[in-house]
C-alpha cells in the first residue's frame, strides 16, 4: 500500500494506555479522539434490570455486572450515553460481551444512528446470528483471538473480520480481502507493527497507545 494509505485508527476500550483514566469511559474515549483517533472500540453488558451499561469485566466495583441493576453501576457509562454523544464524533466498534443485548442495541442505534461509521463486534457467534436474523443490514464483526475462532468467519454473515494481531498474517489479510471482508486488528501498540500493518491494507488499527498510533500513522 502506499505512504499515503491510513485505515482508521480506533482507541481500544478509549484510551486505554492512559493509567490516570479509567477505560470504557467518556473520559477516556474524549481522550482518543483528542489523541487523534477516528473513533473507538467499547465493551457493552446488560445488567439486571435490562439496562446495556459500558463495562469490560464480568464484575464492576465487586458487583457482577448481570446481577445488579444500572442503579447500584452508577458509574458505568450507558449505551445510549456512548452513541448519543458520538454518533457524529466517532467510528464506533460497539463490542457485545454478552447475549441478550441484541434488540436493546439495535433499537439504541436505530435512534442515534452513528454518522461516522460502526461495527457491532462480538467473539460469540450466536450473538452475531441473532443480530443478523433481526436487521439484514447492520455492520457486524467477529472478533478472534484463537485460530479455532478465527474459522468461523466463513460461516457467519458478518463484514468485519477483527483478528487479534497474531493472528494476522498476510495470507490470510489478503483471503479476506478477496471475500470482501473489512479488518480491523487488534492490540496493536508498537510503532512497527503499526506500520505493517497499514502496508498490508487493514481497514483499521485497534491500539491502547492512542498518543503513539496517531503519530506513527499520521492523522492529517
Amino acid at each position: 500500500m502506499s505512504e499515503s494509505y491510513r485505515p482508521l485508527l480506533l482507541g481500544h476500550r478509549g484510551a486505554r494506555a492512559v493509567r490516570a483514566i479509567p477505560e470504557n469511559t467518556l473520559e477516556s474515549f474524549d481522550r482518543a479522539l483528542a489523541d487523534g483517533c477516528d473513533g473507538f472500540e467499547f465493551d457493552v453488558r446488560l445488567t439486571a434490570d435490562g439496562v446495556a451499561v459500558v463495562c469490560h469485566g464480568r464484575r464492576y466495583q465487586g458487583l457482577g455486572v448481570r446481577g445488579a441493576s444500572a442503579g447500584q453501576l452508577g458509574n458505568l457509562p450507558q449505551l445510549e450515553q456512548v452513541l448519543s454523544r458520538y454518533q457524529d464524533r466517532a467510528f464506533l466498534d460497539v463490542e457485545l460481551k454478552v447475549f441478550g443485548l441484541e434488540q436493546i442495541t439495535l433499537e439504541l442505534l436505530r435512534r442515534y444512528p452513528p454518522q461516522r461509521g460502526f461495527v457491532v463486534s462480538s467473539f460469540l457467534p450466536g450473538v452475531l446470528l441473532a443480530l443478523r436474523k433481526e436487521n439484514r443490514r447492520v455492520p457486524l464483526g467477529l472478533i478472534c483471538q484463537t485460530r479455532a475462532e478465527l474459522l468461523r468467519w466463513k460461516e457467519l454473515a458478518v463484514e468485519f473480520v477483527i483478528p487479534h494481531q497474531m493472528l494476522a498474517k498476510a495470507l490470510l489479510l489478503r483471503e479476506l480481502k478477496r471475500a470482501g471482508k473489512r479488518i480491523l486488528v487488534w492490540t496493536v501498540n508498537k510503532p512497527a507493527y503499526m506500520l505493517r500493518f497499514r502496508d498490508l491494507g487493514v481497514d483499521g488499527i485497534i491500539s491502547d497507545e492512542t498518543a503513539l498510533l496517531c503519530r506513527a500513522i499520521g492523522t492529517e
